[in-house]
């Protein structure tokens, strides 16, 4: 990527352009790399910010002097520039800040048409920059791209290097932990993954997992400044969910394909899943067991913070929010019951001047359209509230149906959680507990297992299956209680969704009259 943009920069200062906005938040690593262009082009490369004022910082082989005085006002800078004879570029650190000042404008339009004549180049650098009217059709954008796999690789050598000098690190990665490492880095500024890295090295000598937990943390440092999206700690993997074995099993086959290698092998980057299906169910406990297992960062995109602000704020919030998360990539983009956030799109255009449906249209272009790899977990409990076109394949890999759990994994479910609250499942009747616990999701036996907790700490004894067995006679199960919904869903899913673990050949009732199995 660097390469590219130093042949771009060099072709527009060959072809005479005279101003150029440079957009990136690496300011040091720019300037290096501009300053490699200044002396292939053997030219100088001035220098200018408004505490430093103009100077000189490469010196190529002409006989320009460097001004007595550093010149720090921003229009008598520009002044310079058009008076120097030489050939030389101009780079102005956050110029942006002085584009309201209309002489300022004026003196760059100006110098827009001199330059041209001349073999010198102004570049504007700036993390973001709004071009003024007046220098839209007179100015280059150019954006600085995030460091590579390769440059990424460098940084961490020359960071475990420096390591092994001055705290004698003894550790070497395999060529597995290594990739694993880079690939987690990937989406932050050299200067970042070197903090990471560095922060990684003092943590832990012994292996790569505290440098994948470091980056990680930095990555969510990001995502907090933003405001937009939320940064979820995910810490247990699929072995905390009960059941599910399809679903584990596809998710487990793509754990790679975030890759370097899986890009050289020419498989592209998994787009998405949609999880539909009954509440309480694990549907949301999955979206968090993807990101820990495959050791990614897990945000959480809340259409409330989207949807927030003054008229035409929406749309900027939703394009900053996929910026952030492709600058951030790979991660796992989680939208919690994502049918609420996209209700309203038919009637838009009546209620809220077509915001909703703009915002929603945006997000499903980019859905189709990226190429970062951002792995989109979208949650829903009804699917008639999501519009056909987010189902549709090309924006999301698979549609999986959750349904209630059957008597193996309620089994599974009771193990989870038992030992959650450190307690044993050997000394319980699971048998009995799974009998008992038919029609019931996963979060209703959690809560079971909690009221029977307070019952038995209340009497100053231990948990007995008794305890447990009572909490669930006195639970009225969502599969009673609208058990028409769940059958209507149980319905749609049964052409239209992969299931998430084998199921008998007919649907099973919603009261819970389901075909177990053995434990």
């Amino acid at each position: 990527m660097s390469k590219t943009f130093m042949t771009e920069i060099d072709q527009l200062i060959r072809a005479r352009y005279s101003l150029i906005h440079v957009e990136t938040w690496e300011e040091e690593r720019a300037r290096q790399l501009i300053a490699r262009v200044a002396e292939r082009q053997r030219k100088d490369l001035f220098e200018w910010s408004i505490t430093d004022g103009l100077r000189k910082v490469v010196n190529a082989p002409s006989n320009t002097q460097e001004p007595n005085k550093r010149v720090r006002d921003p229009l008598k800078a520009l002044n310079e520039i058009l008076q120097a004879d030489t050939s030389a570029l101009y780079l102005l650190k956050d110029f942006h800040a002085f584009l309201d000042a209309p002489e300022v404008v004026r003196q760059l339009r100006d110098l827009s048409q001199c330059l041209r004549r001349t073999h010198k180049t102004v570049l504007l650098l700036s993390p973001s920059f709004k071009a003024p009217t007046e220098l839209e059709k007179c100015m280059a954008l150019i954006e600085l791209p995030l460091p590579t796999y390769e440059e990424l690789c460098e940084r961490f050598e020359a960071s475990l290097s420096g390591a092994r000098k001055a705290k004698g690190y003894t550790a070497d990665l395999s060529k597995e932990e290594l990739a694993l490492l880079i690939k987690a880095a990937q989406g932050l500024t050299l200067a970042e993954a070197e903090n990471a890295f560095a922060k990684a090295i003092v943590q832990d000598r012994r292996s790569d997992g505290a440098a994948v937990e470091a980056i990680i943390q930095e990555k969510k440092q990001i995502i907090r400044k933003s405001g937009l999206l939320e940064c979820c700690d995910v810490h247990e993997g699929f072995e905390s969910v009960g059941g599910m074995e399809l679903l584990k099993q596809w998710l487990e086959k793509r754990a790679r394909a975030f890759t370097q290698e899986a890009r050289d092998y020419g498989l592209p980057a998994p787009r998405g899943v949609l999880l539909m299906g009954v509440q309480g169910c694990g549907k949301s406990l999955v979206a968090k067991t993807i990101a820990a297992s495959w050791k990614m960062p897990l945000i959480r995109m809340d259409m409330s913070r989207i949807f927030h602000g003054y008229i035409g704020s929406s749309e900027s919030n939703m394009r900053q929010a996929l910026h952030i998360a492709e600058t951030l990539a790979p991660v796992v983009l989680w939208i919690d019951e994502i049918e609420k956030a996209f209700s309203g799109v038919d009637g838009s255009s009546s209620t809220d001047a077509g915001t909703t449906a703009r915002v929603v249209g945006q997000f499903l272009v980019w859905m189709q359209e990226k190429t970062a790899p951002v792995f989109v977990v979208g949650t829903a409990n009804n699917v008639s509230g999501l519009p056909p076109e987010l189902m549709r394949k090309g924006r999301l890999d698979e549609i999986f149906f959750v349904d209630l759990p059957r008597g193996r994994e309620r089994a599974e479910i009771f193990q989870i959680h038992l030992r959650r609250v450190r307690r044993d499942p050997a000394r319980f009747d699971l048998h009995a507990l799974v009998r008992e616990a038919k029609g019931f999701s996963g979060a209703e036996i959690e809560q079971a297992i909690f009221d029977a907790l307070h019952t038995s700490f209340f009497e100053h004894r231990e948990l007995e299956t008794r305890d447990i067995l009572a909490s669930m006679r006195a639970t009225v199960p969502l599969s009673r209680t609208m058990s028409e919904d769940i059958e209507s869903l149980r319905y749609w899913a049964e052409s239209r969704a992969r299931p998430v673990a084998e199921r008998p050949s007919k649907p099973a009732k919603a009261s819970g009259a389901d075909s177990d199995g053995p434990l």
